[in-house]
C-alpha cells in the first residue's frame, strides 16, 4: 500500500523548498491547490478511507478541474493543473506512482493579455512629479516625514522603471545589495535566483538620498529585517508590496495620466522601451531575469500592437475601410 495523501504532499512541498528553491508564495499556492484537489478526491472516495494518490485516475483529475472551471478563471484552473502535474511527476520520480493522471488532461485556454505600458513621456512626467504642497496646520515634524516618504517613493519608482525589477525584488532589497558607486543592484528573483542589474545615474542619486533619509523612519526598536531593508514604512518596518501598490495609485492620480499601470507595469514599460530603442531581446532577457526567451518575447507583441494602431491611422486603405 502506498503512502497517504497528506504525507506525500508534505514531502513534495519540502522538495520544492529545499531542492527547487521555490519562493514561499509559490509553495503556498501549490499547498492550496493540492489541498483543494485532495478535498475533492476525498468526496469521491469517502472521508474515512485511506487515500493513496497513486490510485487517483485521470477521470477524477478531469472532473475536479471541470468543477473548478465553473467559478474560477482559466488562469486559476491552469495553475491547479500545473500543481497536480508537478505533484505526480515528483511521485513518479520517488517510485510512489506509476503514472501521472494529470499529464494528458486539458485545461481551458488562458486568454493572453498584452501588458499595460506607459508611454515614455508619461513615465517621465510621473517620475518628475513635484511634491505635494504643505498642508495647513501641519507640524514641522510631519512635514519633514512627508518629504522623506516622497523621496523614498520617487526612488522606488525610478528603480522600477529604470531597472525593470519586480515588486517582490524591490521590497526585498537590502542595503548590502546596493553598489551605488558602480550603479549596480543585486536582486533576488523567482526561485531566489540572484542577478545584478544596472541602474541609471538618476536612479542611483535618488537611492542615495533615500538611504540618507532612512534614519527618519528607522526606530530605535527596529528588528534586524528592518535594519537591513532599503525601503522602510512610516512605522520603521520593511515596506510591503501592498504599500508600494497603493503608493503607485496615489502618484498616478496626482500625475493625472491618460492610462494607469501597476508596479509590474513599470517592468513592462522598461522592457518595451528598451526593445523600441533597439536593444537585443537577449539582453533584455538578462536584465529581466527570464529563464526562457519566449517569456521575454511577449514584449514584441506589444510593439506590434502599437504598430497596428499607427498603421490603421496612417494607411489609405485603412481610412477607406473606416469610411465604409
Amino acid at each position: 500500500m502506498g503512502k497517504e495523501f497528506p504525507d506525500q504532499v508534505a514531502a513534495f512541498l519540502r522538495y520544492l523548498e529545499v531542492e527547487r528553491n521555490f519562493s514561499n508564495a509559490t509553495i503556498e499556492a501549490y499547498r492550496r491547490d493540492l489541498a483543494g484537489f485532495e478535498g475533492y478526491v476525498r468526496e469521491e472516495t469517502g472521508p474515512a478511507a485511506p487515500l493513496d494518490p497513486a490510485t487517483v485516475s485521470a477521470k477524477t483529475v478531469r472532473r475536479y478541474l471541470g468543477r473548478l472551471a465553473r467559478d474560477h478563471a482559466p488562469a486559476s484552473v491552469e495553475r491547479a493543473a500545473a500543481a497536480i502535474r508537478g505533484f505526480y511527476r515528483f511521485l513518479r520520480r520517488q517510485g510512489d506512482a506509476q503514472a501521472n493522471p494529470a499529464a494528458l488532461v486539458r485545461t481551458p485556454k488562458r486568454k493572453q493579455r498584452l501588458p499595460s505600458v506607459l508611454p515614455a513621456d508619461e513615465a517621465f512626467a510621473l517620475l518628475d512629479l513635484a511634491p505635494p504642497p504643505a498642508v495647513p496646520g501641519e507640524s514641522e515634524k510631519e512635514r519633514r516625514l512627508q518629504e522623506v516618504c516622497w523621496r523614498r517613493d520617487g526612488a522606488m519608482l525610478e528603480l522600477l522603471y529604470g531597472s525593470g525589477i519586480r515588486l517582490s525584488e524591490l521590497v526585498g532589497l537590502n542595503l548590502e545589495d546596493l553598489d551605488l558607486a558602480e550603479r549596480l543592484v543585486r536582486v533576488r528573483g523567482k526561485g531566489r535566483k540572484e542577478r545584478v542589474v544596472p541602474v541609471h545615474e538618476r536612479s542611483a542619486e535618488r537611492l542615495r538620498r533615500a538611504i540618507e533619509d532612512r534614519g527618519a523612519l528607522l526606530g530605535p526598536d527596529a528588528d534586524d529585517n528592518a535594519r537591513a531593508a532599503v525601503f522602510l514604512s512610516r512605522r520603521g518596518q520593511r515596506l510591503s508590496g501592498r504599500a508600494v501598490q497603493l503608493m503607485v495609485i496615489q502618484w498616478m492620480k496626482r500625475a493625472m495620466l491618460q492610462r494607469q499601470v501597476s508596479p509590474h507595469g513599470f517592468r513592462h514599460s522598461f522592457a518595451t522601451h528598451l526593445l523600441d530603442s533597439g536593444m537585443p531581446l537577449r539582453s533584455i532577457q538578462e536584465l529581466l531575469g527570464h529563464e526562457s526567451l519566449s517569456t521575454t518575447q511577449k514584449y514584441t507583441h506589444v510593439g506590434l500592437a502599437e504598430l497596428m494602431k499607427v498603421y490603421d491611422n496612417a494607411h489609405p486603405r485603412a481610412h477607406t475601410e473606416k469610411k465604409k
